[in-house]
């Protein structure tokens, strides 16, 4: 399986808004995702410029999503 890429916050919150994920608000550099369907989850993604792979993995396990069906939303 091929590892995953970097990506930045904003990229990330853009990825999962095609999942119904919008922007709840903003605590310090955190962006706080809410879903607008049920079940609706919560996500916390970091602002930051690249996000670290492993916070990405647990951003990914949290959104109740495989990592072969993030690859093809990121596509």
């Amino acid at each position: 399986m091929p590892r995953l890429k970097p990506i930045s916050g904003m990229q990330l919150a853009k990825t999962f808004a095609k999942l119904g994920y919008a922007i709840d608000h903003q605590t310090g550099s955190h962006l706080i995702l809410r879903q607008k369907t049920e079940p609706f989850r919560r996500l916390t993604i970091p602002n930051h410029s690249v996000i670290s792979i492993g916070t990405l993995r647990a951003i990914i396990r949290q959104s109740g999503l495989t990592r072969e069906e993030f690859e093809k939303l990121l596509h």
